[in-house]
């Protein structure tokens, strides 16, 4: 089944218009969910909704409220909400642009791909848009307003396509300085600093995402099919439990180790089987 748009508008750059359609970018199909089981029956546990001092109650008999003090809600109807929420508008307009690596990590939130409308007129706008934020190093920013709210949005070139991502606004980052207030800003010593920069360079390749492999989600579906087939599980055996003792080197050591085992290599993070090593203070 072919994907289903989840928003259909217009991109604007100024005077130039064009049909686009967002897709979602992210999958959650392939991810285990796990329920909660009422093991003697084996059916899934399900969730009343109860008030305290009052029990279940209807679902009519629920509102939304805003917490202003201890227990102390503003009420608001569904009316209410609906009265501020804000139509969807057809058209992002890119009213800035800035350098793809300035943004801020933490603003980053949903990922959307882009594409044009099925039209000669909207193929060749994408293409002139896409080029341009290409060739240029930039990402175009604008507001998106889907399902009754209004997000801000970066639009950088994905391929042959665009890339859409939602952003958060100021006021949902949280703070550093309060987190960080305790980290020591004082200077590395030269020697380790430069073993840190040339083990990192000797680690250093293209991006690719295929080569880290979930082992929890592995071990997990292996769990469900032996528990599956079996409908018991086999016991780890005591060799399979052991493992290397912990070995506290300083620093310095672990730096010039960790450098030395790589002189020969370049090998890309995780193309190797995964072998037990012993846990050092640089790990930490």
């Amino acid at each position: 089944m072919a994907p289903r748009a989840y928003w259909k508008g217009h991109l604007k750059l100024s005077l130039v218009t064009i049909g686009v359609e967002l897709y979602t970018a992210v999958s959650r199909s392939n991810q285990l969910q796990l329920h909660q089981i009422h093991e003697p029956s084996g059916k899934r546990i399900r969730y009343q909704k109860v008030a305290p001092g009052v029990g279940p109650v209807d679902t009519s008999e629920i509102v939304k409220g805003y917490e202003v003090d201890n227990d102390d809600y503003v009420l608001l109807s569904d009316e209410e909400l609906d009265a501020v929420k804000l139509e969807s508008r057809e058209t992002i307009d890119l009213i800035q642009f800035v350098k793809q690596g300035e943004i801020d990590p933490r603003y980053f939130d949903k990922p959307y791909y882009v594409v044009p409308r099925d039209s000669e007129v909207a193929q060749e706008g994408f293409t002139v848009i896409r080029e341009a934020l290409r060739k240029s190093g930039k990402a175009g920013l604008g507001q998106l307003a889907v399902r009754g709210r209004d997000h801000i949005c970066a639009i950088r070139p994905c391929g042959v396509g665009l890339l859409l991502e939602t952003l958060r606004y100021p006021e949902e980052i949280r703070e550093s300085d309060k987190i960080f207030r305790e980290v020591e800003d004082r200077k590395p010593d030269k020697e380790m600093q430069s073993l840190a920069e040339e083990l990192i360079e000797r680690k250093s390749a293209p991006f690719d995402a295929s080569i880290f492999k979930s082992k929890y989600a592995e071990a997990l579906r292996d769990l469900i099919e032996e528990k599956r087939k079996k409908g018991k599980v086999s016991p780890t055996s005591d060799k399979e439990l052991e493992r290397d003792q912990e070995n506290l080197v300083d620093l310095m050591a672990a730096l010039k180790k960790s450098v030395e085992r790589d002189k020969g290599g370049g090998k890309k993070t995780g193309s190797s089987k995964p072998r037990g090593r012993k846990k050092t203070q640089a790990a930490e």
